[in-house]
């Protein structure tokens, strides 16, 4: 594994106009995997635990704001419109 990064080190000593490329892609799979994890842990349609809580999405209050983005949407003024279960 050290002598790849030493290939790619010495590329980039050699190449510096790939020092962007690397930097980008880095970033993309850093947010990439951050915004897996997030709907992962934050997301009700996943179910973690099946034995205490096995159905999440029944939990949620109607203000409660789970998207990471909504274009005009106030979730302070919902009201429940569901039953119960």
């Amino acid at each position: 594994m050290s002598s790849m990064l030493r290939l790619v080190a010495k590329q980039l000593k050699s190449h510096p106009a790939l020092i962007p490329l690397f930097i980008f892609i880095g970033g993309g799979v850093t947010m990439s995997a951050t915004y897996l994890c997030r709907l992962a842990l934050k997301n009700p349609d996943v179910s973690w635990d099946r034995k205490n809580n096995p159905e999440p999405w029944n939990k949620l209050e109607p203000n409660q704001q789970y998207k990471l983005f909504t274009v005009n949407m106030d979730y302070s003024k919902l009201k429940k419109d569901r039953p119960d279960f």
